[in-house]
């Protein structure tokens, strides 16, 4: 059973529930969600134009993956596949439209919530599941120690997460993705809103990404002159300084390259709080990585990836921020 979908899901780390009373709004929404950086819509059964919005959507905005949700049974199941839809995700486990799904090769997301649920879903060869209801079955705390056990799975937490704590559910490693109706409002799709879903979408993956300005690299050319430049610059902004092989650091403001290094005048690093992210978002946009600047700490994992090319003589670097 192939679930690539649920890995391109993970890259966005969001999954928007929808809701829709009237499928006339599935395209115009469908186009908002694309618009604003998030090509993803888990669309709900729990009104009659559910199948018809699905359907919509996957043939008239081709980029959006969507699929369904509140799915109980079979039948629907199968509408979701007839109609074009290319997952399902469940509020329960329910083995019957699992084992329908696994049979049929349909990519499945069930609701799980204790320990039996998830030995279920490893019976049946999955490797990503639905958390509901997360918060009130203990949220982030319950994820931490499902980790050790169930190392196997990752989690698509839903049910009071939203903008205030979906940072904290996103860094955690068995995470895939969170989804909910916070995105898009209710109150947007109601009034028929379609910029405003797509400027929430993108506030939204603001917060996934985080990028800010982690230092700026200063090409000295000499270790004098380096030490020269970083001594003057920790005066100034009274930091400290430290020393690598190639550069001297003032504080987290400036890396003081000791050797000519990339780019003309120096380097940008911009810190995200998830590079893994980061790079698919680069990805998406035909921006390509320097493969000869990838940096990986002890342990072989990446750190921090240069981009190709120069901005007004800078090179450009992103960095993974510590998690706290």
């Amino acid at each position: 059973m192939t679930e690539n979908i649920f890995d391109k899901i993970s890259e966005y780390g969001i999954v928007p529930l929808v809701t829709l009373d009237s499928a006339d709004d599935a395209v115009p929404l469908a186009r908002a969600l694309v618009k604003g950086g998030i090509p993803i819509a888990e669309v709900t059964f729990r009104t009659e134009a559910g199948g018809e919005s699905i359907k919509r959507m996957a043939k008239e905005v081709p980029e959006i993956m969507v699929g369904a949700g509140t799915v109980h049974d079979i039948d629907h199941a199968k509408e979701t596949v007839d109609n074009g839809g290319k997952f399902i995700i469940t509020p329960g486990f329910n083995r019957k439209v699992v084992d329908w799904c696994v049979k049929n090769n349909v990519p499945v997301c069930p609701g799980t919530v204790v320990p039996s649920d998830l030995e279920e879903a490893l019976d049946c060869g999955l490797k990503v599941v639905k958390f509901f209801p997360a918060e009130v079955y203990g949220g982030i705390a319950t994820l931490k120690a499902l980790a050790g056990p169930f190392a196997q799975l990752k989690f698509v937490p839903t049910g009071g997460v939203g903008p205030h704590n979906l940072k904290e559910y996103l860094d955690l490693p068995n995470v895939a993705a969170v989804g909910g109706s916070f995105v898009p409002p209710a109150k947007l799709v109601k009034a028929k809103d379609w910029d405003g879903v797509a400027a929430e979408c993108r506030r939204i993956m603001n917060l996934v990404y985080d990028f800010s300005v982690g230092h700026i690299g200063i090409n000295a050319e000499t270790s004098d002159n380096a030490l020269n430049v970083t001594r003057a610059l920790c005066a100034m902004f009274d930091c400290d300084s430290r020393e690598t092989d190639m550069a001297y650091f003032a504080g987290d403001i400036a890396e003081v390259m000791k050797i000519p290094f990339v780019g003309a005048k120096g380097h940008i690093c911009v810190d995200t709080r998830d590079l893994r992210r980061a790079l698919a978002l680069m990805e998406r946009k035909g921006i390509k990585l320097d493969q000869n600047n990838l940096m990986y700490d002890a342990n072989g994992k990446l750190f921090a990836a240069y981009i190709e090319g120069e901005v007004a003589g800078f090179a450009l670097h992103l960095r993974q921020r510590p998690k706290k």
